[in-house]
């Protein structure tokens, strides 16, 4: 039996042997000797010789298993091509179901790490403004080009949004108005400091989706998020503004969510993880957690050692109570999302297959446009609000002119600059890299993508571990169908 080199990737947990077959999308569990044998062949060995003879090979009973199973495939994908693209002028005219409108490019505060700050390839903060006329055509777009959507959403950003209130609720009042027959949900991203009376019983009263960034307890917040003209923290403008939204409406305050921006060359993880469980007001609340943007930053951003170890941690703890050693008191609503990651994309989304496509593209981009559309000040539409408003390969068209729809299906094929590499990725089905990764303000770099991979592979790994070690030591994920095949 002649093989070729297989498609696979192997990894190991301290109890286990692992294969994960690319074609299939399966997780193999295995044997010591089948696993040696196996990562010889992945690792390039010689599989015309020796190897020809697996059928008959008592010590590799466990890879012809596999093989007469339909595991252990060589084919590659032939061609990275996103399966969206032709239907891209469609989607782009009809299906456009989110719009965040940049009201303002000024802010009353001057957070360290923040993409305006001058630190990243980005703009600065400006006094510029958005019109109520750009911002009306702007909602006038997205009701024109979602015939096919039943809900859509408008969200407000900044800069600080709130800064500019009075074109928010005049964008809110005219987008109920002309959205007749839709469901029509908004959404907004404040620092919190100018949450008064009047704001807050309009924003209950339209049942607007409020995030307020809060990064921890007094000391971790008022570090980086400080105020622009007197370099005061805002700590405890923000949290006031808070108390008094849960005391006067209850109901609308279980809906707030609260955005936490850690810093990792700092060691505040244990200090804001305690703070987010303990504290009276906000311990029910959800709580996003997220590390500083290194996109677009100039200098690079260090993990402390404190941090990678408490990171750790507070994992460790997390997987003690989902196999019911721990009680949730113990676990940090920091890290609790990691899990529902790996849930996601290890169990719900992977479902099994025969092979990989001939034509398929990897997993990072939404279509630019669709799903996340960002209009400026100006009215100039980007993918999303996290790309760079000074590049122009982001750029992807304009309220008055439209999507410039070459710009959009180079931005969807970004792994067309990779292709060859992509190909050899074992990793491709996970990868959640898009443009931006690639995106160096004047073009699309190939060079620069391609310094993300390794990262995304180790991401996958431990992910894949960890997905496995829970289920060694009897977590079930649901009773749909047994997570890991067996081969030992």
């Amino acid at each position: 039996m002649k093989l070729e080199k297989p498609f696979i990737f192997l990894f190991e947990t301290p109890n286990g042997h692992y294969i994960y077959d690319v074609n299939t999308n399966a997780i193999l569990e295995t044997d010591i000797s089948t696993y040696n044998v196996l990562q010889e062949m992945a690792t390039g060995a010689d599989t015309s010789s020796g190897l020809e003879t697996l059928a008959e090979d008592d010590e590799c009973y466990g890879v012809n298993r596999m093989l007469k199973d339909g595991f252990l495939s060589a084919n590659r994908i032939k061609e990275v091509v996103h399966p969206s693209t032709v239907l891209l002028p469609t989607i782009l005219e009809n299906k456009i179901s989110k719009i965040t409108l940049q009201v303002t490019q000024q802010c009353n505060l001057r957070c360290n790490y923040c993409t305006y700050s001058g630190t990243y390839l980005n703009r600065k903060h400006s006094k510029k403004i958005m019109k109520f006329e750009t911002a009306r055509k702007g909602i006038d777009f997205i009701i024109n080009h979602s015939i096919d959507c039943e809900r859509i959403n408008i969200g407000f950003y900044g800069g600080e949004p709130l800064l500019e209130f009075k074109l928010i609720q005049a964008c809110i009042l005219y987008a109920e108005e002309v959205a007749e027959g839709k469901e029509l949900t908004f959404n907004i991203t404040t620092n919190g400091t100018l949450l008064n009376d009047r704001i807050i019983q309009f924003f209950q009263e339209h049942d607007v989706g409020l995030m307020i960034s809060l990064d921890g307890p007094k000391e971790v917040h008022d570090r980086n998020r400080r105020f622009a003209v007197k370099d005061e923290g805002t700590f405890d403008k923000i949290f006031e503004n808070i108390k008094k939204i849960k005391a006067k409406y209850p109901d609308y305050f279980n809906k707030i969510t609260f955005n936490a921006v850690m810093d990792p060359s700092n060691d505040d993880f244990k200090c804001s993880s305690q703070f987010f469980s303990g504290d009276d007001v906000i311990k029910d609340s959800f709580i996003n957690p997220s590390t500083i943007n290194s996109q677009y930053k100039e200098e690079e951003i260090n993990l402390s050692d404190n941090f990678r170890e408490r990171w750790g941690y507070e994992i460790f703890k997390l997987f003690l109570f989902k196999l019911n050693r721990l009680d949730e008191r113990y676990v940090s609503k920091l890290v609790s999302a990691y899990f529902d990651r790996i849930r996601i994309n290890l169990h719900e989304g992977r479902n099994l297959s025969s092979k990989m496509p001939d034509k398929v593209h990897h997993g990072g981009p939404c279509i630019p446009g669709a799903q996340r559309l960002f209009m400026n000040v100006h009215g100039d539409f980007f993918p999303c609000e996290r790309v760079s408003e000074l590049s122009e390969v982001m750029n992807i068209g304009n309220v008055d002119k439209g999507f410039y729809l070459q710009k959009v299906e180079d931005l969807l094929n970004i792994g067309k600059i990779t292709e060859d590499h992509c190909k050899e990725c074992w990793a491709f089905r996970f990868c959640g890299l898009c443009a931006a990764a690639a995106d160096n303000l004047t073009a699309l770099s190939r060079e620069q993508k391609l310094q993300q991979c390794a990262n995304v592979r180790r991401t996958v790994e431990e992910m894949m571990k960890d997905y496995c070690t829970l289920v060694e030591f009897g977590y079930h994920f649901d009773d749909t169908d047994k997570p890991v095949l067996s081969y030992l």
